[in-house]
């Protein structure tokens, strides 16, 4: 009986240990085909148009309709942006008012009917920048960028992709293994309420000008959402010069900040 059950366990071994090789190499063969993060970020600017259709755009206006589902709030959005760093959102919203948020380059300013004027500062001021920033390269806004797993947002199985800013928190990107195309971020929002988690997610691509671009807008954050509907996308279109100059009372307020420090 005893040398009955040795020869036993020298089997079990004998087949146990080509087992946890062959599932070795498995999972090796698996972490050699997942992608680079990197290489993951080269394709979606390929797959969406590449290099030189990008090369060829210097600023860019789009406009839509956007909802805040469940609230009965609708409201329109045209927004202006341009190389490097600049942009410049008008919100109207009915029965609200006007919502204008902005960047030069140097100041990210907000402004509103109900809350006035004010100046971004720090890691809010660093987002609305890199917001602002029109086909600028990751690498220039971001110090890293890693392979997280996987994940499946809807029924599209996705890489999920860590991107470390060069000031501010993480933020999750998403893109589609098939197609490659981004279809969600999270990230922490920097603002006047404090730290808050946002999702968005980015569907119905169409080709302007020769670059896919996402053409519905849904974002979640504090129990709201609202969904962006853009209807018009325009490249390379003449802007007066003072475009993205910011307002005089978000100017003195930039001024004032400027001489406390």
């Amino acid at each position: 009986m005893i040398c009955w059950s040795l020869s036993c366990s020298k089997m079990l071994r004998f087949v146990l240990l080509p087992a946890a090789l062959m599932a070795g190499a498995a999972a090796a063969a698996s972490e050699e085909a997942a992608p680079k993060a990197e290489a993951i970020l080269d394709k979606y600017l390929e797959v969406t148009g590449g290099k030189a259709a990008y090369a060829r755009l210097t600023n860019q206006v789009s406009t839509g309709a956007m909802e805040f589902v469940g609230k009965g709030i609708k409201a329109t959005l045209t927004s202006y942006k341009a190389k490097p760093r600049k942009s410049y959102n008008i919100i109207e919203i009915e029965g609200i008012g006007k919502i204008e948020q902005g960047a030069d380059g140097e100041i990210a300013w907000e402004k509103s009917a109900i809350q006035g004027p004010r100046v971004k500062e720090g890691e809010e001021k660093a987002a609305a920048l890199r917001d602002a920033a029109f086909n600028a390269p990751w690498r220039e806004q971001y110090t890293k960028a890693e392979l997280a797993g996987a994940e499946t947002i809807g029924d599209q199985a996705c890489y999920k992709l860590v991107l470390t800013p060069n000031e501010g928190k993480p933020e999750a990107r998403y893109y589609d293994k098939k197609t490659n195309l981004l279809v969600k971020v999270t990230k922490t929002v920097k603002s006047p309420m404090g730290e808050i988690p946002a999702e968005i997610l980015l569907s119905d691509y169409k080709t302007v000008d020769g670059i896919l671009i996402p053409h519905k807008v849904t974002q979640r954050a504090i129990s709201q959402e609202f969904v962006i509907v853009l209807d018009k996308i325009q490249h390379n279109v003449e802007m007066p010069p003072d475009r993205f100059e910011p307002p005089a009372d978000v100017k003195a307020l930039a001024a004032k900040a400027k001489g406390a420090k």
